[in-house]
């Protein structure tokens, strides 16, 4: 068949399907006139009814007329809302001082973009052809402002421009980060000279750091829910830590339930083990009187006495065993203003996370 008669045909076939679906119109007006007619007598029976159906459940013409392309398309609506980021834009990158970003993402602006650059090479996201990736930095802002504040998901979406799924995607990306690239640099021991003077000063010889276990509010977990009531009768995850003289972390473990001993929480941490082996530290004594004194650290009444672990005395007291008690709650004191400055820096860690059990320790870390 020669191209002309194929156009003659493909013509007679759309020819004929306009007649059929104008036919089929005519009918499904007929039809409609009818039953109006037969509604207003009051007499449409049941038989009527299913014949009606019978008649107009083929496919429709509408779904004719589209597939033969003789009706456009219909444009499809955004599956995303546009929403406003000119505050970020604007005010925050560009208006907002110092003391502004210290109050509201408890860091400085200098301070911030040099974070956004070392978590850079785990955030940093693609462009797509539906929508334009959220950059590090918006994406860090959104996780800093959540941790910092007690706002909902939706309240800090609306902050943003993004939505309450966005926002939890955030802090967990920004979390996990943070524990792949920078925990093990940020939280280490340093230089154990300079803590040990830092401690002699306060008053405590040979000391290497003050330790102690601190309650994170959680929601009621799905399984074993009572292994989470601490003792002071809420649900909650134990973050234990190991402080320098100036507060600074050189150690954590996160993920116990809170109805845990703080001393088998302790006994179960690498950090135990490598004390009892005498890994920890260097090889740095002293004598005081008669004794040889090995780097210690300084604990609360919940931890065991050990050769490198002080506690204080309990009973009845001497006035040398008061001083001595006197000089290590001073120095311990260390690690309990450190969780408070944390929990009140970033106040998630106050309220009660509505995290999945499994996520939790990542934030806290």
């Amino acid at each position: 068949m020669d191209p002309a008669q194929i156009k003659t045909t493909i013509v007679d076939v759309v020819n004929t399907s306009r007649i059929l679906v104008q036919s089929m119109l005519n009918q499904d007006l007929q039809s409609q006139a009818r039953r109006r007619r037969l509604r207003q007598r009051g007499d449409e029976s049941d038989e009527d009814m299913d014949t009606e159906f019978s008649q107009t459940a083929g496919p429709c013409a509408l779904e004719i007329l589209m597939v033969m392309g003789q009706v456009l398309s219909i444009e499809r609506r955004f599956w995303a809302r546009e929403t406003s980021t000119d505050w970020w834009d604007r005010i925050v990158l560009q208006v907002w001082d110092d003391s502004q970003w210290l109050r509201n993402f408890r860091m400085r602006k200098s301070t911030f973009f040099e974070l956004c650059d070392l978590l850079s090479p785990a955030l940093k996201r693609h462009n797509t052809k539906m929508r334009a990736a959220l950059t590090v930095e918006k994406r860090v802002a959104i996780a800093l402002w959540k941790l910092a504040t007690p706002d909902s998901y939706r309240s800090v979406g609306n902050q943003f421009g993004v939505g309450k799924s966005t926002v939890g995607a955030a802090v967990m990306q920004v979390a996990k980060a943070i524990i792949k690239l920078l925990l093990r640099k940020v939280v280490t021991l340093g230089n154990v000279q300079v803590i040990v003077d830092g401690f002699a000063a306060m008053g405590f010889p040979n000391c290497g750091g003050a330790i102690d276990g601190t309650h994170i509010p959680i929601l009621a977990p799905e399984h074993q829910g009572t292994q989470y009531i601490n003792r002071k009768g809420y649900f909650s995850m134990v973050l234990q830590a190991l402080v320098d003289h100036k507060g600074r972390f050189t150690n954590i473990h996160v993920g116990w339930p809170g109805r845990v001993h703080d001393a088998r929480v302790f006994r179960s941490t690498t950090l135990f083990k490598r004390l009892q082996q005498g890994t920890y530290f260097p090889d740095q004594k002293i004598t005081v009187g008669d004794v040889e004194m090995p780097v210690v650290i300084l604990g609360d009444l919940a931890y065991p006495l050990m050769p490198w672990l002080m506690k204080p005395y309990t009973g009845s007291l001497d006035s040398s065993q008061e001083l001595f008690n006197y000089r290590l709650s001073k120095c311990r004191m260390v690690v309990e203003c450190a969780f408070g400055h944390l929990k009140v820096r970033w106040c998630t860690l106050l309220t009660r996370s509505d995290l999945r059990e499994t996520n939790v320790p990542i934030v806290i870390a």
